[in-house]
């Protein structure tokens, strides 16, 4: 089963300066989501804090990693990474308790 994320991005000085570019690097970014055996549900940009937020599936808590280390390496974007329990497992993790 696929884990859900959800990626909040702000731009970085490089990334505001390189605005023009953004809609080739989220094609990289979906590129690299597939490489790691994951996809992108949902992309928005975004007001009032992250800059972007993403909502992406991945294998695994490591592939997430790998996914946010290689997008901060690129220097356009500071991602914060929360991880996402959908509705069905929120339900059976309140009825453990």
């Amino acid at each position: 089963a696929m884990n859900s994320y959800i990626v909040l991005g702000n731009y970085t000085e490089k990334g505001i300066a390189a605005i023009k570019q953004s809609p080739k690097r989220r094609a990289g970014v979906r590129k690299l989501l597939e490489k790691l055996g994951g996809r992108m549900k949902d992309f928005y940009l975004t007001m009032g804090g992250p800059d972007l937020v993403l909502v992406v599936e991945l294998p695994s808590d490591e592939a997430c990693a790998r996914f946010a280390l290689t997008v901060g390496s690129a220097g356009f974007v500071r991602t914060t990474t929360l991880k996402a329990f959908p509705e069905k497992s929120y339900h059976k993790i309140i009825e453990s308790i």
